[in-house]
């Protein structure tokens, strides 16, 4: 079995630039906002995800994973570990190929279900702080 660092280094080098963050708008106090620019920093196109369908770093937003019309690489989720849940089944369901939830979203039934369905995934981690631990290569 792969260990966390490899899971980590796979989704952030390897599992493709779209990435859908869960939880973003454009409410710049937010970490989802910060984290959404260091991950465009370092080459990965990001989708904001949210019921306001705010476009954010201009990038246009849709109110769910279902609405984005085209395929998403990893899901980043910022919505509290109650709601995450529901998130990871839908990256399942939209063909995602990684599901990452942020520091603090825990739901540890939603993990094994992504794992069982072929999805490589991490828990309570920050693309943020591990990018540059990588020495920044995506």
């Amino acid at each position: 079995m792969d260990t966390e660092a490899e899971t980590i280094r796979r989704i952030l080098q390897d599992a493709g630039d779209t990435w859908a963050v869960v939880g973003l708008s454009g409410n710049r106090s937010r970490a989802a906002y910060g984290v959404a620019e260091v991950l465009q920093r370092f080459g990965k196109r990001i989708v904001p995800v949210h019921p306001k369908a705010e476009t954010v770093h201009e990038e246009r937003g849709y109110a769910s994973l279902a609405q984005i019309p085209f395929p998403v690489d990893v899901v980043d989720v910022f919505v509290n570990s109650e709601l995450a849940g529901a998130v990871a089944d839908e990256a399942v369901a939209v063909g995602a190929k990684a599901v990452w939830f942020q520091l603090g979203v825990i739901d540890p039934r939603a993990y094994e279900r992504t794992r069982a369905a072929g999805l490589d995934m991490v828990m309570d981690r920050c693309p943020a702080i591990e990018i540059p631990a990588l020495g920044g290569r995506t």
